[in-house]
């Protein structure tokens, strides 16, 4: 995925901020925004944000990295969240994430290079009676070990292959 030219960042992002006062205290909001919008949230987005919002970019550039819901490079079409709660991890989560790992070509926090998957170990998902478990996109998928998984990623897809031919 490209960036867009300055110009289309620069109305898109007006389209944002005429939602907000232009407070400080909107940070968070205008990121979640922005990230809704582009994806991700990229660096020349957080350099409007911070003068929108007139605090420094450092300010917005640090809360951006210190929750885990912001992002900093596009993510995948599908989100692979492997759980590695407590009960997910005495149940093997790691093999899950290495098996996953391997399939993809990439590795935890990374997109595969066709833009469909971005791998992402999680802390917990919530449903430990499903250890061990993996969440792609809204669907979560329990009672797995390292070849269903895989599966599960296989048949995502050879269904995204068979879309795009059609």
């Amino acid at each position: 995925m490209s960036m867009p030219v300055n110009s289309e960042i620069k109305e898109r992002l007006n389209g944002i901020f005429n939602a907000f006062a232009g407070k400080g205290n909107e940070l968070i909001p205008v990121l979640q925004s922005i990230q809704e919008e582009f994806g991700y949230l990229p660096g020349e987005a957080m350099k409007h944000a911070a003068r929108f919002l007139k605090i420094p970019e450092s300010t917005v550039f640090g809360v951006a990295s210190f929750y885990s819901q912001f992002r900093f490079s596009p993510a995948g079409k599908h989100i692979i969240k492997v759980c590695h709660g407590t009960a997910c991890h005495v149940a093997n989560a790691g093999e899950i994430t290495e098996k996953l790992e391997t399939r993809l070509k990439i590795k935890d926090g990374e997109t595969s290079d066709d833009g469909l998957f971005t791998l992402e170990s999680v802390a917990c998902v919530g449903c430990c009676s499903l250890a061990p478990l993996i969440m792609v996109d809204d669907e979560v998928y329990g009672k797995l070990d390292p070849v269903k998984a895989a599966r599960i990623v296989s048949r995502l897809s050879r269904t995204h292959g068979e879309k795009q031919e059609q």
